[in-house]
């Protein structure tokens, strides 16, 4: 399989303010494989160190921060002896050795000439007890489940991929049925790499199912093991509501949904928790749609969303009959999989998004960026059959905003001038930047 991510690891082997290196992420993202994967690729050898399995990588940095001494410990352990510019070190499950996290910054002040990465699950690095955290010192990538375009380029699809990226919207639309039965697998299927690997090489539903399950396991013994028995009970009711909160027709999120009488100063700090686990993304309302859209956030209105789309038919129990036959599964989960999508779309191209709503109209719109200096209105339909209403009526009503709105749906590309729509099936990396689609963006 191949990730977007091997080309910003290659730059960030070339650059010469290169600092080590933290692959940021939840578990299961596939940060392991990277990093050998890319050690293979891109050094005569590595030095690989998991420091949750390995016992004597638990002492590796307790002593002193001596480099000398560690890289010696590194080639006793690792059989590898690190040569600068040859070897590349990793450090997996960092925040399991203490003070593994801090020693990065002695990597960087009196060895950068050795190529170091690290990676571990994303909440004991941000929460690691009594571990200061090197910033400045230390360069972070983040990874994402795989997309839809890796998808495809995995599951053998090489000529649907090259017609994705031609930008030619007539052949992208003539081979509408291919690309959808595709965006069906990989909605049922999602981006966990080990996942994928597996619905590859067997096709089996029921094993994609299973797999899930035990990433999820992995997840909630993550919420056991970082968190007290009262806040883990917290934190799993969070995640268990999440299918419920999206089948909702206003996906805004409801403590009441929990449970009964549930208040948000319960549950807030269960769902920060998540948060910095990398196992959901969090997307606030805002007031207005204008730059900076930071300045307009409301905190007091939110969705919440799951990491990837497959975890979450899993978590739904979606049926593989009703999600990869006919179009259920945009039709009938009242286009909670179609924004779980086009969310992971956003957050893989480093873009914070927030929606747009009016209770008293009431009125939404799916997902608001900033790209650059202009702001962007989406609309998410699940099908064919479309309207814009609550864009149309906000741009009609602030035309000195001056913006342009993008619909993503399963209806074909159509330029309309006040917006531009999408296909699902269509939407590639960097569409959201000017000039990538045929309409220019007005800027704001």
């Amino acid at each position: 399989m191949k990730r977007k991510a091997f080309k910003q690891l290659k730059t960030w082997k070339g650059s010469k303010d290169r600092k080590p290196l933290i692959l940021l992420g939840a578990r299961q993202v596939g940060k392991t494989w990277l990093m050998r994967e890319f050690g293979k690729a891109c050094y005569e050898s590595v030095a690989y160190i998991n420091c949750d399995a390995e016992p004597l990588a638990k002492k590796l940095f307790v002593d002193d921060y001596n480099i000398e001494r560690i890289l010696f410990a590194v080639q006793a352990i690792s059989g590898v002896k690190p040569e600068p510019g040859k070897t590349l070190i990793i450090f997996d499950e960092i925040q399991e050795a203490p003070r593994g996290l801090h020693s990065l910054k002695y990597f960087q002040e009196n060895a950068p000439k050795y190529h170091v990465m690290a990676a571990g699950s994303l909440l004991g690095i941000t929460l690691h007890q009594g571990d200061s955290f090197p910033v400045g010192k230390v360069d972070m990538l983040s990874i994402h489940p795989m997309d839809y375009e890796e998808f495809l380029e995995a599951n053998g699809e090489d000529a649907l991929l090259q017609l994705h990226h031609q930008g030619d919207w007539k052949m992208i639309d003539a081979f509408a049925p291919k690309f959808i039965e595709q965006l069906r697998y990989h909605y049922f299927v999602g981006g966990m790499p080990e996942v994928v690997s597996h619905f590859i090489q067997n096709h089996d539903f029921a094993e994609v199912r299973r797999l899930q399950q035990n990433i999820l396991e992995a997840y909630r013994n993550d919420i056991s093991k970082h968190s007290s028995k009262t806040e883990s009970v917290r934190i799993g009711q969070v995640l268990d509501s999440l299918p419920s909160q999206l089948a909702k027709e206003n996906k805004k999120f409801f403590y009441g949904v929990i449970k009964q009488g549930a208040r948000a100063k319960e549950y807030e700090l269960a769902i920060q928790w998540l948060i910095d686990a990398g196992i959901i993304h969090k997307v606030s309302r805002v007031k207005e749609i204008q730059l900076p859209v930071k300045f307009y956030e409301d905190l007091s209105a939110f969705k919440l969303f799951l990491v990837d789309c497959g975890l979450f038919a899993c978590m739904a129990n979606a049926p593989a009959k009703q999600m990869l036959i006919g179009d259920n599964v945009f039709k009938e989960f009242k286009g909670s999989f179609t924004e779980q999508y086009v969310l992971q779309l956003l957050v893989a191209q480093d873009f914070t998004p927030y929606y747009w709503s009016n209770d008293t109209t009431p009125a939404e719109i799916d997902f608001v960026i900033q790209a650059d200096d202009r702001v962007i209105p989406i609309e998410v339909k699940a099908e064919e059959n479309v309207r814009a209403r609550s864009m149309k009526t906000y741009i009609d009503n602030h035309p000195e905003a001056r913006l342009k709105g993008l619909r993503i749906s399963m209806k074909g590309y159509v330029d309309q001038g006040w917006m531009e729509n999408v296909p699902l099936y269509g939407v590639i990396e960097n569409i959201f930047k000017k000039g990538n689609i045929k309409g220019e963006w007005q800027t704001i």
